[in-house]
């Protein structure tokens, strides 16, 4: 069997490029084996070509010669669904209009128009099967992985599948709020897909805390019907589990798909390079002097596949060294290399991209430019020009920047044509939910310029001071002095500029403390718990020094906790302290203090969130944790069965935060060798167990008697087999 690829789906198939296989057929019928041979190609065969083809094998000894095109491909992918579930860079090859018919809904059309090259250079992979069979059958996928492995692509790819495969409504969500909002418990066929779920270059608690609030939403949603594919940074996602309660929600344990570069095997990372390679904007030369390396490119660890799309595209390889160490430091370094390739941009270029990173606050810039006077200052300090940087948009989307702004949300409901014999059917409208301009197309490509710009001392100042309160909370970093910060590089302000950063952090703090909590309770919560995060893990021993002295009471305000639960587990200050308190820079009274505070918590509650939580570790003496067990002995205890009894008399939800203090202590007396004590945790959590409580985890239907599941067969066997003796890369300058 020979199958034939073309890089233009539809073209008409050259013979003289069949020169090279008929050359091989006598001798394979000579040793028998050739009785049948199978040309199959996505380029198309005229009738008089096919008779050629036939007349050529016959006469070289083949018996049964067959030939299947284009038009064959396309027959089979149209009467086949479950195959374009598990093979959606199909969906390429034709119209994408002639597979979305009259009972699609808008949404999957709109995303699907802008997808098209994603969907030429897609390469089914094993995550990807892994995902669609949880899909399929779980109706819940988690993706998990490194940047720039894909993730997203797979998501996209799951929500074209949904909406061939099960007429789903597709709605790409930024939160878990806004999953909620666009549930409609009436319209069980939904897809929701949320990209960077906990975060997009560091975790973001809001975020998470948002989950935590709509879990409960979101698998009810599941339960009737909808489907729910979530992506997010492996390291990310390990910070938020501790919030998220994952214990709560086994599907976030058992239907998570890991992304993992190293589950790609050595054929899907070749195909994945040839596709980037064959569909991107590299002149033949080009890809002629390429050729000699790609296989080794493919080898390159950790093999990322936004690196291969890059090395395809003109923009990202200027300057490139095409040689076996060049490409391979392209493939493995790209951090290092697209610092080069922004400093090797014109001013035009750099003031457009400093433009775009200045507004991420806001979510992207604008179109059509507006320019306020910072932002006419940033282009100014960058040698340009308002027409020259408007003109560098342009040209930088698509490559380096993408359109902002085009996230369609469904308005309401509209009646649609129903086919013969169905009942009325209905979509939803679109339009434009902000208005639109520029945002980077990647995380990574947002990472490696804020990486430059770190190095820029003229742009630095004036971006800073152009930044929002919410971006330079989410974006600055002033962790310098801290070298295992690794993941998700953020803008790092050097020393002289602590002072600056400083200040505009204790405005934010001070200005939201001005607030009572019937003035914006949720805006003073979320940006109280922003501030100490950054404190707590952006700022260096130099930085919170240069804090304090602007904001002194800061230790003071931080014992008084929890603000924001009614447990201390979540709540931002004991990190604070602990940071502080690392720092050499928490006075010993405040300490106290806060040690105090979780004791009187520990009993009165009761919370034992200090026994396993991070902080409360560093806070804690020795000898003040084992004066803490001994008062829970001496004081809690005794309160079982009284009127002075801290359980509350019904449970209030599945994992209920009393239950969890309760084992929690239950575990931490028999480890300490105290049996009797350890029994009376034992007894009351026993006693709240029996009371039973409502979830909606306990109607989830059984996901084995869904009628829609279909079986699909090995999907391996329609992944290309290479061919011994060549390389995939052989045609690739053609």
């Amino acid at each position: 069997m020979q199958c034939k690829h073309t890089k233009n789906p539809g073209a008409t198939l050259s013979y003289s490029a069949l020169e090279d296989q008929f050359a091989k057929v006598p001798a394979l019928v000579r040793r028998g084996l050739c009785r049948s041979y199978v040309l199959m190609t996505n380029a198309r065969v005229s009738a008089q070509a096919e008779a050629r083809i036939r007349d050529r094998l016959r006469a070289a000894g083949v018996s049964h010669p067959l030939v299947f095109g284009y038009q064959w491909l396309c027959a089979t992918i149209a009467a086949h669904r479950a195959l374009r579930l598990f093979v959606p860079r199909v969906y390429g090859l034709g119209d994408l209009s002639q597979i979305l018919d009259e009972r699609a809904y808008a949404q999957a059309s709109v995303l699907m128009a802008s997808a098209r090259d994603q969907l030429a250079t897609f390469v089914v992979t094993e995550p990807y099967r892994k995902a669609a069979e949880a899909l399929r059958s779980y109706r819940f996928v988690l993706l998990l992985g490194e940047p720039a492995v894909g993730k997203s692509v797979i998501a996209l790819m799951l929500a074209i599948a949904a909406a061939d495969n099960w007429g789903c409504l597709t709605v790409k969500a930024r939160s878990a709020s806004e999953l909620v909002a666009r549930w409609n418990p009436h319209e069980p066929g939904q897809f929701f897909w949320v990209d960077d779920a906990f975060g997009a270059v560091r975790h973001d608690e809001q975020l998470t805390s948002d989950w935590l609030r709509s879990m409960p939403h979101v698998m009810a949603a599941i339960g009737i019907g909808a489907r729910v594919v979530l992506t997010s940074r492996s390291y990310i996602y390990q910070d938020a589990r501790r919030l998220l309660k994952e214990y709560s929600y086994p599907r976030l344990r058992e239907q998570q798909v890991i992304v993992d570069v190293e589950d790609l095997s050595p054929e899907e990372r070749r195909q994945i390079l040839y596709n980037h390679i064959a569909y991107g904007d590299q002149p033949p030369d080009v890809r002629r002097a390429m050729k000699p390396f790609l296989d080794r490119a493919a080898e390159v660890r950790p093999f990322r596949p936004e690196m291969a799309r890059r090395l395809g595209q003109r923009a990202f390889t200027t300057g490139l060294s095409i040689t076996v160490s060049g490409i391979e430091t392209f493939m493995a370094r790209p951090r290092q290399l697209l610092r080069d390739v922004y400093s090797e941009f014109g001013a035009d270029e750099q003031a457009a991209l400093t433009l775009v990173y200045a507004a991420a606050g806001k979510g992207h810039l604008q179109s059509p430019l507006a320019l306020d006077v910072k932002q006419c200052d940033i282009i100014t300090r960058a040698g340009s020009t308002p027409a020259g940087t408007a003109r560098a948009l342009e040209s930088l989307t698509g490559s380096f920047l993408s359109p902002a702004g085009l996230a369609p949300t469904p308005l309401r409901a509209a009646p649609y044509p129903p086919l013969p014999g169905e009942p009325p059917r209905r979509l939803f409208t679109w339009q434009r939910t902000v208005n639109p301009g520029w945002a980077f197309r990647h995380p990574t490509l947002f990472e490696g310029f804020a990486a430059w710009l770190s190095t820029q001392p003229h742009l630095l100042t004036v971006v800073l001071a152009g930044l929002s309160d919410d971006a330079l909370l989410a974006s600055v970093d002033c962790a310098v002095e801290d070298a295992s910060l690794a993941h998700g590089i953020l803008l790092r302000m050097p020393p002289p500029l602590y002072r600056g950063v400083a200040e505009r952090v204790a405005t934010i703090a001070q200005r939201s403390w001005q607030r009572t909590c019937w003035d914006g309770w949720e805006d003073w919560r979320a940006t109280q718990r922003t501030v100490l995060g950054f404190l707590a893990t952006r700022s260096s021993d130099a930085f919170l020094s240069t804090y304090l002295q602007i904001d002194p009471g800061l230790p003071a305000r931080l014992t008084e906790f929890p603000r924001f639960a009614s447990f201390v587990e979540g709540a931002p200050e004991p990190d604070a302290l602990a940071r502080l308190h690392q720092a050499h820079l928490l006075p010993e009274r405040n300490r106290l203090d806060a040690v105090e505070q979780m004791t009187r918590l520990a009993i009165g509650t009761p919370d034992a969130g200090w026994l396993h939580i991070p902080a409360w570790q560093i806070l804690l003496k020795p000898a003040e944790r084992a004066s803490l067990m001994d008062r829970v002995r001496r004081e809690l205890v005794p309160q079982f069965g009284t009127d002075q009894d801290p359980i509350p008399g019904e449970r209030l939800e599945d994992e209920d935060p009393f239950e969890r203090a309760l084992y929690d202590y239950q575990q931490a007396f028999e480890e300490a060798g105290d049996p009797q004590t350890a029994a009376a945790f034992a007894a009351v959590l026993d006693a709240c167990l029996e009371q039973p409580i409502a979830s909606p985890d306990d109607w989830q239907p059984e996901w084995d008697d869904d009628p829609e599941r279909r079986y699909v067969g090995n999907a391996g066997s329609l992944a290309p087999r290479p061919v011994p003796g060549r390389s995939i890369f052989d045609d690739i300058d053609r």
